[in-house]
C-alpha cells in the first residue's frame, strides 16, 4: 500500500506540473484547452463549468466551446492537455475538414506552437531547480567529513574485495575524494559501468584495490557494501519483559561498546550477543547526553529483545549558500545530472550497463518513492526533483507522442511551409503510442524481475 500511495503521489505531482505548463502556455497564447487530463483512456470523473462534477464519459452531444474539462482518466501513467486544432493523445480529428479557427493550435505561429509544446518540459525543469535551489538555500549541502571505512564484516562483499576496517579511501579511478558524499558520487555515479581502482591509505602506506563493476552492489544496497566510520548501533524498540528491558535498556539508546569492544556496526553487536547466550555482557551506551554502563544477559536463543539499526555519530557539516548561489548551484546540478543521464544511456546502448539497472518503470518508481519518503520529506523531494528532470529529458526526445515528437513535426512543417496531412500525423502518433506501450511493458517486466 505504501508503494501504491507514494507512486500515486509522485506521478500525480509530476504529471500535473508538466500538463499545467502546456495548459498555461496554451491559455497565454490564445488557444483553447478542451481537456486537462491526469491519466489516459476512459474518463472516470471530472469537472467543467457547464456540467459541474460528473462521473463517467461526457455526453456525446457535449460542446465545451472553450470551457476546459478537468478529468481523471483510467490509465494513471501520464496525462495530457487536449488543445483545439492539434493532433495529440486524444486522437480527435473532428477539426481536420474545417478551416483553422483563431483559437486553434494549427493557426498559431511557429514560436507560439513551440512555446506550448515545450512548456511542460520547462515546468519539470523549473520544479527540479526549485527543489535543488530551495534545499541549498534553506538547509545547505550535507558534508560527512570522513572517507574512512568503518566496520567490515567477515565474509562480506567489502571483505572479499580487500577492504579492511580503518581504510581511508583517497581516490576512485584517480578522482580524489575528501568526504563521504564525494566518495558515494565517485563510486555509484561518475564511474557507472566502469571497473574501479580504489586507492586506500592503510598502516601508513597506499594500497590500490581493483574491483570489477559487477562486484559492486546497487546504490540502494550500498549499506551491504562499505560504510563510514562513526556509525553506532541504535535501539529502535525494546521488547516488553525482554533481557534488554530488565537490564534497563531503552528505545533510542546508542551502543558505544560491549565487553570492551568498540562498536561501529549493529552487525558487531548482534555477533557478540549471539555468541554469548546466558553470559553476562557489559555494555556502554549513550542516552541523550549521558553515558551509562549496563549489564545484560542474552537469553538462550542468543537475543536480548531489541529492534536495532544504525545511527551516524560522526561529524556532518552543512555548506550554506546565498539565494542566488543556491539556484546557480542548482542549475549546475541539473547540468551534471543531465550529462550523467546521457552517459548512462550511452553505456546501455553499447552494452556496458544492463537496461534493468539503468531504467525503471512504475514498480521501480513506487519502490524508490516509498524508500525516499521513509528517509523524510527532504529525501522524497530530492527523488521528486531527479524524476522531474528525467521526465523532462524523456519528453523532449524526438519520439512520436512525446513533446519532442510534436516539436519535430512543428519544425518540419515550418521548413516545408505546409501542414503534414492529419492522417499522417494520426498514423505517426498511433505508431508511437503502440511502441511506447511495448516499451513500458518491457520496463515493467524488468521491474518485476528485479523485485
Amino acid at each position: 500500500m505504501d508503494y501504491i500511495f507514494y507512486f500515486a503521489i509522485t506521478i500525480g505531482i509530476l504529471v500535473f506540473i508538466h500538463e499545467l505548463g502546456h495548459f498555461l502556455a496554451a491559455k497565454a497564447t490564445g488557444m483553447r484547452a478542451d481537456v486537462f487530463a491526469i491519466g489516459f483512456g476512459k474518463r472516470l470523473f471530472g469537472w467543467n463549468k457547464k456540467l459541474g462534477f460528473t462521473f463517467g464519459e461526457l455526453p456525446k452531444d457535449y460542446k465545451g466551446e472553450g470551457d476546459t474539462d478537468y478529468r481523471i482518466s483510467m490509465l494513471p501513467l501520464g496525462g495530457y492537455v487536449k488543445i483545439a486544432g492539434m493532433v495529440d493523445e486524444s486522437f480527435d480529428t473532428e477539426f481536420a475538414n474545417k478551416e483553422p479557427e483563431p483559437y486553434e493550435f494549427r493557426s498559431k505561429s511557429f514560436w507560439q506552437k513551440t512555446f506550448v509544446i515545450t512548456a511542460g518540459v520547462i515546468m519539470n525543469l523549473l520544479l527540479a531547480i526549485i527543489i535543488f535551489g530551495g534545499a541549498n538555500y534553506f538547509k545547505g549541502k550535507p558534508v560527512t567529513n570522513t572517507t574512512t571505512v568503518g566496520y567490515v564484516d567477515e565474509n562480506s562483499i567489502a571483505d572479499s574485495l580487500g577492504f579492511v576496517s580503518g581504510d581511508k579511501i583517497t581516490s576512485i579511478n584517480n578522482e580524489s575524494v575528501t568526504n563521504w558524499e564525494d566518495l558515494r558520487t565517485a563510486l555509484y555515479v561518475n564511474t557507472i559501468g566502469d571497473d574501479l581502482n580504489v586507492a586506500v591509505e592503510r598502516n601508513g602506506s597506499t594500497k590500490n584495490l581493483f574491483i570489477l563493476r559487477e562486484r559492486v552492489p546497487d546504490l540502494e544496497k550500498q549499506g551491504e557494501f562499505i560504510l563510514p566510520e562513526g556509525l553506532r548501533p541504535f535501539i529502535n524498540a525494546v521488547d516488553e519483559g525482554s533481557p534488554a528491558e530488565n537490564a534497563g535498556i531503552k528505545a533510542r539508546d546508542i551502543f558505544l561498546s560491549i565487553n570492551n569492544t568498540d562498536l561501529a556496526s549493529y552487525k558487531q553487536l548482534v555477533k557478540v550477543i549471539s555468541a554469548n547466550a546466558g553470559n553476562e555482557l557489559s555494555a556502554v551506551i549513550k542516552r541523550g547526553e549521558d553515558t551509562l554502563t549496563i549489564n545484560v544477559v542474552p537469553a538462550e536463543d542468543g537475543k536480548i529483545g531489541i529492534a536495532i539499526t544504525e545511527t551516524f555519530e560522526g561529524k556532518v557539516e552543512y555548506r550554506t549558500f546565498g539565494f542566488f548561489d543556491s539556484f546557480f548551484l542548482a542549475g549546475s546540478d541539473l547540468v551534471n545530472y543531465t550529462k550523467l543521464t546521457f552517459k548512462v544511456a550511452k553505456k546501455v546502448i553499447v552494452g556496458e550497463v544492463e537496461f534493468g539497472k539503468a531504467f525503471g518503470g512504475p514498480v521501480r518508481i513506487a519502490q524508490l518513492a516509498a524508500k525516499s519518503a521513509d528517509v523524510g520529506i527532504e529525501g522524497f523531494l530530492f527523488f521528486l526533483a531527479i524524476l522531474s528532470l528525467s521526465l523532462a529529458l524523456i519528453n523532449i526526445m524526438p519520439f512520436p507522442v512525446l513533446d519532442g515528437g510534436h516539436l519535430l513535426i512543428i519544425i518540419i512543417e515550418t521548413i516545408a511551409r505546409r501542414e503534414i496531412p492529419v492522417k499522417v500525423k494520426i498514423a505517426i502518433n498511433n505508431t508511437g503510442f503502440v511502441l511506447l506501450l511495448l516499451l513500458m511493458a518491457f520496463i515493467i517486466y524488468n521491474d518485476i524481475l528485479s523485485l
